[in-house]
């Protein structure tokens, strides 16, 4: 029975693309009042609407014939750009040529993406885990990664060129493949379509939603840093005075203290203090048994946030997060860039097969070098507590940001493991994220 309903379902998906391409939006009126008619004229004894419907078909297979008529010699180049953003028009050029003998008009450039329509072993999962209807067609507009309306092209010139604008909104994270790109010509009855389709495979990569953040002071001092003088003088103090001392071989001569060695009469070297600086962490909760959620699609978006605000600050920033593995990526001024950051943010997948404990090994092995603590939390359980409660014993502040559905938490959390002053934690909403952070 899944399987009958499973094929159904495909041709339904595929019946609504072919038409989309197909039939002008003329055409598609034409095929409701083909419809209704048909069923009003059933019974021919008592109706002459069959009449309507007859003319209406003629006309829609006049159309179709005449759409085949003749051949349409077009090449086309898509230009797209590196990086878009969910919910962020993506505006890219598309140069068309007409190497037809004559001006073309009214063409429509149709774009088409990998096929999102589940497989069956996909579609009875979906199935499973679907509690009601609408739940599981909300699932399924979810595997959509795009929304692409058609670009209309000017008239064209017999052997010219032209430049149209293509534009998308992205609606999913991750890297967006496009397929085919159709140009459909009208035919003279202006009903049907004659799509020529060219293979155009390219990608761009969707980085995830960010939103407005407010100035985030984040708590913590400056700490010793392992990684020595090599990280310190990119951020942190990089510059500040410590001692002098006499010059030994193999000193750089950019250390010298020019003023002490005219006093002197010898070289004298400036000591600087290059060990120490700002570090915070951004942990990122991603372990939840189902493929997709909103919740971890907007605790990713924050965090992407939050990556970007940070990296304007004098700090260094560890975002930590457990895929396919456990991920450890630095961010700040001279060392990774957010750009790489974001490209990584936007492959994260859920992590089903580990707990939440195969992070803690990662975060216990930078506790002697974080200043500060930035927590995003899909859920808040023991598991979760237990790693605040070892951070505030380490000393280090924390901001637990933890994102819930509609119906929230079932119990409000326990704050009691927040024993530091500068630790906050907050309850965001997926219906009111944007709110809900810029009254941190």
């Amino acid at each position: 029975m899944n399987r009958i309903i499973y094929q159904l379902l495909w041709l339904n998906h595929a019946l609504q693309h072919w038409l989309k391409k197909q039939l002008t939006p003329s055409g598609l009126g034409l095929l409701g009042g083909l419809f209704v008619f048909g069923l009003i004229g059933l019974d021919i004894k008592r109706s002459i609407s069959y009449q309507i419907f007859v003319f209406l078909l003629v006309i829609l297979l006049v159309s179709f014939a005449l759409s085949r008529w003749g051949h349409y010699h077009f090449s086309v180049v898509r230009k797209l750009p590196r990086f878009g953003t969910v919910g962020i028009p993506l505006k890219y050029r598309i140069v068309i040529n007409n190497k037809n003998r004559r001006v073309q008009h009214g063409l429509n450039l149709i774009e088409s993406f990998a096929d999102t329509f589940p497989n069956f072993r996909t579609f009875k999962r979906l199935v499973r885990q679907s509690k009601t209807r609408k739940d599981w067609i909300r699932r399924m507009a979810r595997r959509r990664w795009a929304f692409a309306p058609a670009v209309e092209v000017p008239p064209l010139s017999a052997q010219g060129e032209t430049t149209v604008t293509g534009e998308i909104v992205p609606l999913r994270r991750g890297l967006l493949r496009f397929q085919k790109l159709t140009l459909a010509c009208p035919e003279p009855l202006g009903l049907v379509n004659r799509c020529v389709s060219f293979a155009l495979p390219q990608s761009v990569l969707i980085l995830p939603r960010r939103y407005e953040l407010p100035p985030i002071t984040l708590p913590g001092n400056r700490r010793h840093q392992q990684d020595g003088l090599a990280l310190a003088a990119s951020v942190g103090d990089s510059e500040e005075f410590r001692a002098l001392r006499e010059y030994r071989p193999g000193d750089s001569p950019r250390k010298i203290h020019w003023k002490s060695w005219a006093k002197l009469g010898k070289p004298v070297i400036r000591e600087e203090q290059t060990e120490y600086s700002v570090r915070h962490a951004l942990i990122l909760d991603t372990f939840q048994t189902e493929d997709h959620s909103e919740v971890m699609e907007e605790a990713v978006a924050i965090a992407a946030s939050l990556a970007c605000t940070v990296q304007t600050q004098e700090s260094l920033l560890d975002m930590v997060f457990v895929s396919s593995e456990a991920h450890c990526f630095t961010v700040g001024r001279g060392l990774g860039q957010t750009e790489h950051l974001l490209e990584l943010l936007a492959s994260v997948v859920p992590c089903q097969d580990q707990g939440f404990e195969s992070l803690l090994p990662v975060v216990r092995s930078r506790l002697s070098l974080l200043s500060g603590c930035i927590c995003v939390f899909l859920t808040w359980d023991k598991d979760r507590q237990a790693l605040i409660e070892q951070l505030q014993a380490a000393g280090i502040p924390v901001l637990v940001l933890i994102i819930t559905t509609e119906k929230g938490l079932a119990e409000p959390p326990d704050t009691s493991c927040l024993q530091d002053k500068q630790s906050n934690l907050h309850v965001l909403s997926v219906n009111n994220i944007q709110t809900g952070l810029l009254a941190l």
